[in-house]
């Protein structure tokens, strides 16, 4: 007998309007002339350094990859992020669920994040309507067209649409599908399900977004340039709502991954950044490491010369050149750090607020200095 599960269909969604938010845009943003605040001249040196190494590598043609988390997005760092961007220092971003939502809350209300403890309490907390259904949906579509998980959000944020096929095209690509490629006759018989369950008219459905400028999966959309998604199951809010199809979800979400280890592969001479993110970056780049790895050595040299900074809050004055810390060091304990040690090439930590990290790096690259 399969486990009882829990019925989605069943909680009360209220509309996004009617919730408190801590953070609102407008007030939170900011632009990447803003003066950062001080840091030490040893976190100085650092950023300096990892401005020549961005120049080298883009002058070369290597990537240079930033994955945050969902704090750099809270802390109003999406201008920071675009202008990055625009300028071609960022080839790659990378964020988790949150990061998403946070940056499609942002474009389309302006406002993001709510009281935790006070919604749990009202049973409330994360059954928001458009967050649960907008994003779901486009998650949606998107598996069916082929998008990967930042690709999909930031789609819907930048066209302000999502295109929805009528049931009858979905029935044929079904059927035409099944034999040659399984995969998308799946992908089709998933939508087909959202389409028919949620009684979704065929055609263009207008999402307006009156915040997109300041969203960085939407810009990066615009410029063409890979910002992938890497949720875990259960962790995010639009996990609550109905419309959530993990076969789709998964679909981008596996591209995504995909996406990612495809620019690790080309990292050899490249910068890689992890801002923020103490799970989901050194998760996922030891993993896409350990693919490209296998790959370069079985067509010649191994990726070596890249350069890997981690920015995070927690104190930390280990020089992790000479290897892992003994086990009475506090620095033992932070495991991002110990991670991303074992993955070869040159590694730095720098203890800042992601705020004065960001201003910091981009100022510095602006001016040439």
């Amino acid at each position: 007998m399969p486990y009882p599960i829990f019925n989605r269909f069943n909680v009360a969604m209220q509309p996004l309007s009617s919730r408190e938010n801590k953070f609102d845009i407008q007030n939170k943003r900011i632009p990447p002339d803003r003066a950062p605040g001080r840091l030490t001249d040893k976190a100085n040196q650092t950023i300096s350094d990892v401005a020549q190494r961005m120049r080298k590598a883009r002058a070369t043609g290597k990537p240079v990859l930033c994955a945050f988390g969902a704090h750099t997005i809270k802390n109003g760092l999406g201008p920071v992020l675009i202008q990055l961007l625009r300028d071609g220092w960022i080839t790659h971003l990378a964020t988790n669920g949150a990061g998403i939502i946070h940056d499609w809350e942002f474009s389309f209300q302006g406002k993001s994040c709510e009281d935790v403890q006070k919604m749990v309490q009202q049973g409330r907390f994360g059954n928001w309507e458009e967050t649960g259904f907008l994003i779901n949906l486009a998650l949606n579509v998107g598996a069916y067209e082929g998008k990967g998980y930042g690709e999909s959000v930031g789609a819907m944020i930048h066209t302000e649409r999502i295109e929805i096929p009528d049931e009858r095209t979905l029935e044929n690509e079904i059927r035409d599908s099944l034999a040659n490629h399984p995969e998308q006759s799946a992908a089709a018989a998933d939508l087909l399900w959202a389409v028919r369950r949620f009684e979704l008219e065929p055609g263009r459905r207008a999402i307006t977004h009156p915040w997109k400028k300041d969203s960085a999966q939407g810009q990066a959309y615009a410029l063409g340039i890979p910002f992938t998604g890497h949720p875990m199951f259960g962790h995010d809010i639009i996990y609550n709502h109905p419309m959530n199809h993990g076969a789709s979800l998964g679909r981008c979400a596996e591209r995504d991954f995909l996406t990612f280890a495809e620019s690790v592969r080309r990292l050899d001479g490249g910068v890689y950044l992890s801002v923020g993110s103490a799970i989901m970056s050194p998760m996922i780049f030891e993993k896409s490491l350990s693919m490209a790895q296998n790959i370069a050595l079985q067509k010649g040299p191994p990726i070596k010369n890249h350069f890997i900074l981690v920015v995070d809050l927690a104190q930390s004055d280990w020089d992790w050149s000479l290897g892992e810390p003994p086990e009475d060091n506090p620095a033992y304990y932070l495991r991002y750090n110990k991670t991303f040690s074992r993955m070869g090439g040159t590694m730095k930590y720098l203890q800042a607020d992601n705020r004065d990290f960001l201003l910091t790096l981009v100022q510095l690259l602006g001016d040439g200095a």
